[in-house]
């Protein structure tokens, strides 16, 4: 007896003011009719490393396994599980094709666990065009971007 995973369809984005500079990311998780956004940020962070925490907050707000179609404008995040980029910087002890040593990897590694838990299907949409939930992701990144910005001159 297998049990059907629920669906959810999860749109992310991250910002960042300078890079590195503050940085916020927002999510949008939508499963059974029902939407709920997210979003943070750092004071000091960058735009990567903002576009992964998107993802990562999101898929960290699953309360069980999911099958998940997950939304990005980041060729960085999608292209490393779609192109297996990913699978190479494991294989190769997280060094890259220059083999220096991946960045973020902390980061990755927490979302490789994630996605260990769950099946995500990782789809590249294109950024700031006409897709409504890729562009309020992109509008709580940059709010919560420049919330902390603003507490740099406090």
């Amino acid at each position: 007896m297998t049990s059907k995973m629920t669906k959810v369809t999860i749109y992310t984005d991250g910002a960042c003011s300078g890079n590195p500079g503050p940085g916020g990311w927002g999510s949008i998780l939508m499963a059974s009719g029902v939407s709920k956004e997210m979003s943070g940020g750092e004071k000091l962070t960058t735009n990567n490393r903002m576009e992964l925490m998107a993802v990562i907050k999101a898929l960290e707000a699953l309360t069980r396994p999911c099958e998940v179609d997950l939304y990005s404008d980041s060729a960085y995040v999608i292209n490393a599980f779609n192109q297996h980029w990913i699978e190479n910087w494991k294989k190769n002890g997280w060094k890259n094709s220059a083999k220096a040593e991946v960045a973020n990897k902390d980061l990755w590694m927490r979302l490789l666990e994630l996605t260990s838990v769950h099946k995500v299907n990782f789809i590249k949409v294109k950024g700031h065009a006409d897709n409504e939930y890729n562009n309020r992701c992109d509008k709580l990144a940059v709010s919560q971007s420049m919330k902390y910005s603003s507490e740099e001159g406090s």
